[in-house]
């Protein structure tokens, strides 16, 4: 018993210091420090949240750059059901959806010249991945183009103004943020 009452107090202890006081800590000096990003890196467009810079959204109209597939399991980014597909490379149902993948993307973009960028092929493993490589947009730009009538220069113009590089440049690859991109195209 005299055992008891040393680890019942520091089981109180420790519960209130690492499960109420450090929470709460790290809570507020994010949001004071990295308020945007606290709040949940939200876009948005005459006071109304249009989305979240690290969440991606499903864009099916031809007017707009598409981002990577979503693995999630009932509806495309589903943010409550992130996940990746887990299918291995030699799964021939992996092969299959790559394929149904390539030949939609072929056939939603007959302008565009070269092979698919593998990002338009692949699912993250989160599923919610918001980003493509430039090369993945670049790919699109002439379906855009011609669905909003836009000259390719303008379209591809404003593809070079949304790349991100990380800083310092050899930590990761350039991405675009395809929410942003999508609302710069319909900011023009």
């Amino acid at each position: 018993m005299s055992q008891c009452r040393p680890a019942l107090f520091l089981l109180l202890l420790l519960t209130l210091v690492v499960g109420v006081f450090y929470p709460l800590l790290t809570t507020g000096l994010a949001q004071w420090w990295f308020p945007h990003q606290a709040a949940g890196s939200l876009i948005e467009l005459r006071g109304e949240a249009r989305g979240s810079t690290l969440i991606g959204q499903n864009f099916s109209q031809p007017g707009y750059f598409q981002g990577r597939p979503s693995a999630t399991g009932d509806a495309p980014y589903n943010p409550l059901a992130s996940s990746g597909s887990n299918l291995a490379a030699s799964n021939p149902a992996l092969d299959q959806a790559l394929e149904q993948r390539a030949a939609a993307l072929r056939a939603a973009n007959p302008q565009a010249a070269g092979s698919i960028p593998v990002d338009l092929l692949t699912a993250s493993g989160s599923g919610l991945d918001p980003e493509i490589s430039p090369q993945a947009a670049r790919w699109q730009a002439p379906r855009i183009a011609a669905a909003r009538q836009l000259p390719l220069g303008v379209v591809q113009k404003l593809i070079e103004q949304q790349i991100h590089t990380p800083m310092p440049a050899f930590i990761g690859d350039p991405t675009v943020n395809v929410l942003a991109l999508n609302l710069a195209l319909d900011g023009m």
